[in-house]
């Protein structure tokens, strides 16, 4: 009995023990996760995420690498706030500098209608100030958006070139998108035209610094082509088009396909633009060009669902028929078809009937117009002559044409036509026939030869034959040859630079010297009239300022009037008196008055000569400063605009 006493206890004992352990180990594990999770959702509030705990019992270990000294301060006092100190054991490392890296830098420029919009990561040498700095005075009328952050990290090799381009970029692209990366400057933009986009794209990469990547997607809208027309051409001088109009870019691929199989071999394009008349364009021009391969020869036309096909004279008849029969069976329903199989020529030796009829008009290099031929009576004659003139020049145009009652009808038409289609053209000339119009001759415009293709096709009509032949010469394009805004105001500041307008004291007459200088800024501007501008008056600081501003408007009127009197178109011109509100130079020198009364020509960022309200926008690096005076100002109490347009010029 006293033995199985003895066991009880010790079992009891050894149970206490067991339980005690238990329990022990219990709170243990509690209190460690306790304190884990304490002190991770601290750490986590404060965004100190490098950070490592690992707790066993009562300690707490902390590691991680701290990018600064102060990183590693900041997660110590927010661990003690949960933590009791001597409970932390601190194993955190501070990273050294050298071994962070550098961020990725980029940075968002976003222009439109709403303001500019900056975004991005730019070291701090860059600086969002430089920034909101260089793109001040682009856009005076929107806001200016700052999202930028900043970080003390040195800028890499290419970002300083890369951002200058891009904010030099931004000033002439209202509606864009430029992003920058160290050496690289992507810029989507939409522009108004093609002629737009593509000069857009080659200013692009004319300014582009070396060493900078530019990757650009200037989209243009697609142009309304009206009316929607082909002509493709299958002779001896080999296969090509004169005119190609293509509804999608798919459809383009196909059509250029088609004549490749039928023999083109240069890299003629199709323009992609509105108007197609049905979405079966592209299925009905492959069938055509294929068809005219098989004629082995000729022109085949489109106006809209109008088709033209003019087979080679040699062909069989029967052929012919079957070939034209097989076409319009496989076009879709909207198109028709007027073929047309020339008469075999004469055998040598027959008797060929000459043309009854015809009618030449050949224009010069230097735009001098012959006519000759008949028209049907005085009248006809008449209208033929003003409409020539009208199109060459009074001047330009000899006539020598007769009256001839037997004329047949639809010849006005014809004549008129034609003379429109050579006023396209650079120089060439132009045959009318009972039969047929052929033109020849040399363009100017790249695009002048579908222009006079659509010109033919819509008012000769379906049933009417001709023959064109006409290349383009790019050294005759004067558009393609034409400053660019920019280069029009550096030629204004070549010619400031060697002398100045000098203004008498208080007086807006221009006179003595300063007429010789505004008649080589009249030269200068002849292919600059489109080019909008701001003629800036400036004063000096002495005087009221109220009057010093009347002085100021009134000699920038007066430099527009002599421009004007000069046969300048002024539309795209403003004068704007600002007096004495801008100095650029102190005026507390006599030196400095004298260059702050002047005559600013700045370039105009919006180009609307229509828009008239308020300041207009100006681009500021690109002026011309024009005069100075050496006298004291004082504004004169009764000039004015009008009472100085009499004054000598």
């Amino acid at each position: 009995m006293q033995r199985l006493a003895l066991f009880f206890g010790a079992l009891a004992l050894m149970l206490a023990g067991a339980g005690s352990y238990l329990v022990a180990n219990l709170i243990a594990n509690y209190i460690e996760t306790s304190t884990k999770n304490a002190a991770n959702l601290v750490l986590s509030e404060e965004g100190l995420d490098w950070i490592t705990l690992r707790v066993d019992g009562i300690s707490v270990s902390v590691s991680g690498a701290a990018p600064t000294e102060s990183a590693r301060f900041k997660a110590l006092i927010a661990l003690k706030r949960v933590i009791n100190a001597d409970q932390i054991v601190d194993s955190i490392a501070v990273v050294e500098p050298d071994d962070l890296h550098p961020p990725k830098f980029s940075l968002e420029l976003l222009r439109n209608g709403d303001g500019i919009s900056l975004i991005g990561l730019i070291p701090e040498t860059t600086g969002s100030a430089s920034i909101l700095g260089a793109i001040e005075g682009i856009d005076g009328k929107t806001d200016v958006t700052d999202m930028l952050e900043t970080t003390d990290f040195p800028a890499p090799e290419g970002w300083s070139e890369a951002v200058d381009f891009a904010l030099a970029s931004l000033r002439s692209l209202p509606r864009s998108k430029i992003s920058v990366a160290p050496g690289q400057v992507t810029i989507t933009a939409i522009s108004n035209s093609r002629a737009e986009k593509a000069r857009i794209e080659t200013e692009l990469e004319d300014a582009r610094p070396d060493g900078v990547a530019l990757v650009s997607n200037i989209s243009a809208p697609r142009p309304v082509i009206t009316p929607f027309s082909l002509r493709l051409i299958k002779d001896d001088l080999g296969t090509r088009f004169d005119s190609c109009s293509a509804d999608t870019a798919a459809a383009r691929d196909r059509i250029l396909a088609a004549a490749r199989k039928a023999g083109m071999a240069d890299t003629t394009d199709c323009t992609i633009g509105l108007g197609a008349p049905t979405p079966h364009w592209a299925d009905a021009v492959d069938l055509a060009i294929a068809a005219l391969n098989e004629l082995g020869g000729g022109s085949v036309t489109f106006s809209d669902a109008d088709i033209s096909i003019v087979a080679p004279d040699s062909l069989g008849q029967n052929q012919f028929d079957l070939i034209i029969h097989n076409l319009e069976q496989a076009l879709p329903e909207v198109f028709s078809v007027h073929a047309i199989l020339p008469p075999k020529p004469a055998l040598e030796g027959t008797a060929v009937k000459s043309e009854a009829f015809e009618f030449l008009v050949t224009k010069s290099p230097e735009g001098l117009v012959q006519m000759r031929g008949r028209s049907r009576d005085e009248r006809t004659k008449t209208a033929i002559n003003n409409f020539a003139k009208a199109l060459f020049g009074s001047e330009n145009v000899h006539d020598t044409t007769r009256i001839d009652s037997a004329i047949p009808d639809g010849w006005p038409v014809r004549v008129l036509t034609g003379i429109e289609a050579l006023s396209k053209l650079h120089h060439g000339s132009l045959l009318v026939t009972q039969t047929m119009l052929e033109l020849r001759g040399t363009a100017d415009k790249e695009e002048a030869k579908t222009e006079v293709t659509q010109l033919l096709s819509d008012k000769l009509g379906e049933n009417s034959y001709y023959q064109m032949f006409v290349n383009y010469e790019e050294a005759l394009n004067k558009a393609a040859l034409l400053p660019s805004p920019e280069e029009c105001v550096v030629r204004i500041n070549t010619i400031l630079a060697e002398k100045q307008i000098d203004f008498a004291p208080s007086s807006t007459r221009i006179e003595g010297e300063a007429v010789e200088i505004v008649d080589k800024i009249a030269a200068a501007m002849t292919d600059c009239d489109e080019v909008a501008m701001e003629i800036g008056g400036h004063t000096d600081s002495q005087g009221r300022e109220t009057m010093n501003l009347t002085l100021s408007q009134a000699r920038a009127e007066a430099v527009l009037d002599a421009l004007l009197r000069r046969e300048i178109l002024t539309t795209y011109l403003t004068a704007k008196g600002y007096g004495e509100i801008r100095p650029i130079a102190d005026n507390k020198t006599e030196a400095g008055r004298k260059a702050n009364r002047r005559i600013e020509f700045t370039l105009i960022v919006n180009d609307d000569p229509s828009d008239t309200g308020g300041e207009p926008e100006t681009d500021a690096p690109a002026t011309a400063t024009e005069g100075a005076d050496t006298q004291t100002e004082t504004a004169p109490k009764t000039t004015t605009k009008e009472s100085d347009k009499n004054g000598q010029d």
